[in-house]
């Protein structure tokens, strides 16, 4: 099932961007997208939710 976090933060398609490399580098195997416009992260992995929101924390977002 995927995973689905509004991400209010990201605010560009390079912030977008630079969030799925630090995404992609701790969790290779996972399937993820990042969406600017709508500022939902979604993610098919292994990994649990709690994983990625701190990822995604760590590189200065908040999650909405």
């Amino acid at each position: 099932m995927a995973l689905k976090l509004n991400v209010p933060t990201l605010d560009s398609p390079k912030a977008a961007e630079e969030l799925k490399k630090v995404l992609l580098t701790s969790e290779p195997d996972a399937q993820i997208d990042v969406n600017a416009e709508t500022k939902i992260v979604t993610v098919e992995s292994e990994a649990s939710e709690e994983t990625f929101k701190q990822l995604i924390t760590a590189s200065g977002h908040k999650i909405g």
